[in-house]
């Protein structure tokens, strides 16, 4: 029941993103202009704005969501998710650096592109590293010197911005938001979300696997290094492909897992596709609360999810070391 419930909850959140907003559209008018009949003005607003936009914060969230999971899956920590890897934090880098230089101007593929073989870059160089230790410990720690030295550079370019308007872009997009997003921005990042979120299903039973421990997990026939590698590929080309949209989002590959996982009886494999559902939908409806709360600045969907998952990312933690003793 858990996925049905997810699935149509998922959609109203959809439709309540088209109705929803700084002015209320009914429901009549949002269905005419979703079939073609209704005015011109209703038809640009939900299909060039509104809808867009609510189906970008939905995939960005899953794309998350299941790169979050499948990763604290690998290295069975419920902290582990993209932004501890540094996949998040280079693909922000290589758009910042697009922004820097001005390159963006030249054609508006040139951002997301960056943005993706960033993430790449990182993955690579993850992949290569599980192909040569077998410790997670390892893993994280080089996640955490590409993430430090991808936030480090974008400081560096923000300190040594050229003029005002290049520091605000690039603020805009480290902040993360959804806004302003097309079908172009879609079309060229879904492929390489469903085809990193394809892997990590694909080798979804070796995430069970490994929670019985690395030799148990060989015992059963499972190739460490291969599911290693698959699974950081996954996560690399789901997160990037991500941020190419969004820019930088955090906390929700952490929190959406970790809500789910009681309801999968903690199995990693089963946790995520629903997990996924649940960011998606969480923001979602973040973003919904961003269009229609009165502020004289719009908030970022980055902020108002980090607003959220950092105190959660706090009890997580505060539980798993009372746990540990």
């Amino acid at each position: 029941m858990l996925i049905p419930v997810l699935i149509v909850l998922s959609i109203l959140s959809v439709i309540a993103a088209c109705l929803l907003g700084s002015t209320a559209i009914g429901i009549d008018r949002v269905l005419a202009a979703l079939i073609g009949q209704g005015s011109t003005g209703d038809t640009l607003v939900i299909w060039q704005i509104r809808l867009p936009r609510a189906l970008a914060a939905y995939t960005v969230g899953m794309a998350l969501g299941m790169s979050g999971a499948a990763l604290q899956g690998l290295l069975r920590n419920p902290l582990a998710e993209p932004g501890v890897l540094g996949v998040s934090a280079t693909a922000s880098l290589a758009a910042t650096f697009t922004i820097y230089y001005g390159l963006s101007v030249l054609s508006p593929l040139l951002l997301p592109i960056s943005a993706i073989l960033g993430a790449l870059a990182a993955t690579s160089i993850l992949a290569l590293a599980a192909t040569r230790s077998q410790s997670v410990v390892t893993l994280i720690l080089i996640g955490v010197g590409i993430s430090s030295f991808s936030g480090a550079a974008m400081s560096f370019m923000l300190n040594m911005a050229p003029n005002p308007f290049s520091i605000a872009d690039m603020i805009n997009w480290m902040l993360g938001s959804v806004a302003n997003r097309s079908f172009d921005d879609l079309a060229l990042s879904l492929p390489f979300m469903l085809v990193g979120m394809l892997i990590l299903l694909l080798k979804r039973r070796g995430l069970s696997a490994l929670t019985l421990g690395d030799e148990a997990a060989s015992g059963l026939g499972l190739n460490l290094k291969h599911q290693r590698i698959y699974t950081v590929l996954g996560a690399g080309l789901a997160t990037g492909a991500a941020v190419s949209i969004a820019g930088a989002i955090g906390f929700v590959g952490i929190v959406a897992p970790h809500i789910i996982r009681p309801f999968v009886n903690y199995d990693p494999a089963r946790s995520l596709i629903p997990s996924a559902l649940l960011a998606g939908l969480f923001l979602t409806i973040a973003d919904i609360l961003i269009r229609i709360l009165p502020t004289h600045n719009e908030l970022k969907l980055g902020v108002v999810a980090a607003l959220i998952g950092a105190p959660a990312f706090i009890w997580i933690a505060m539980q798993r070391q009372a746990e540990n003793g």
